[in-house]
């Protein structure tokens, strides 16, 4: 399925003891609720099946050039966006406008749509710009001439901004919980309250977002679940990231 969780604090109370009793206690508590939430919501990533007919077999480029730069339509979004998203939005979409030019030398083409739901306060042309920057960035998906992708108002494969409630239902009967995001179908689906808030082990909001968007499209494309290869080596895009890196070190790109 898609991503992952942000931990969960909860308040612990320690009478009258000193200083080293209470902290042994509140690591104890960390550990036992980081085990429970690893249990409780496997979510975003969750094994899927491979994607089916969401691209054009195109003949693969020869002498492609992994550096390219970015289209100018790729820009990154500058508008302000809110910090905080509702549990629900109002269950309709708003499609992004316009089309971008094909992004990648060669390969299988890939078309998207983008939309987002109301109430978010998010503007999805903004998230578009968005979900285009990543795609179209010579580290992601398009190197090695394999994929490309093109935003078109019509394409299969749709990339949606949803809020928590509505991730559930799109996602269904994956278990998102209001957490995590997934790939359900054709369906990509960005869960809002990720997209605002991030997770801890991601500094870099912007490097996160650039990680779950290629992580749920690499579901697409037909890549399952990776784990850490050694700590300390950058994690693979298709490990679940938002749930933890098993020792490894934050990797947005493929």
């Amino acid at each position: 399925m898609g991503e992952d969780l942000v931990s969960r604090r909860g308040r612990h109370r320690d009478p009258a003891r000193g200083r080293g009793a209470r902290w042994a206690a509140t690591a104890l508590l960390t550990f036992a609720c980081a085990l429970a939430l690893a249990s409780v919501w496997p979510a975003d990533d969750a094994p899927r099946p491979d994607a089916t007919a969401v691209s054009t077999d195109l003949p693969e480029a020869s002498g492609a050039d992994d550096r390219r730069p970015r289209v100018a339509t790729s820009a990154r979004p500058q508008a302000a966006e809110p910090t905080a998203v509702p549990t629900a939005g109002t269950g309709t979409f708003a499609s992004a406008s316009g089309e971008t030019e094909r992004v990648g030398q060669g390969g299988r083409l890939v078309d998207y749509r983008v939309e987002v739901e109301g109430g978010l306060g998010i503007d999805e042309n903004v998230f578009a710009s968005a979900v285009d920057a990543t795609l179209s960035e010579p580290r992601g998906w398009t190197a090695g001439g394999v994929f490309s992708f093109r935003r078109t108002g019509d394409a299969p494969l749709r990339v949606v901004l949803a809020s928590p409630a509505t991730t559930d239902l799109l996602c269904a009967p994956l278990q998102t919980r209001g957490e995590v995001s997934c790939r359900n179908g054709n369906d990509v689906v960005i869960n809002a309250l990720r997209w605002t808030s991030g997770v801890p082990h991601y500094d870099d909001l912007a490097e996160y977002r650039d990680y779950v968007i290629n992580h749920e499209v690499g579901h697409a494309l037909g890549f399952g679940h990776e784990s850490c290869p050694a700590p300390g080596r950058p994690a693979p895009v298709m490990l679940q990231q938002t749930l933890g890196l098993q020792g490894c070190e934050p990797n947005p790109w493929p």
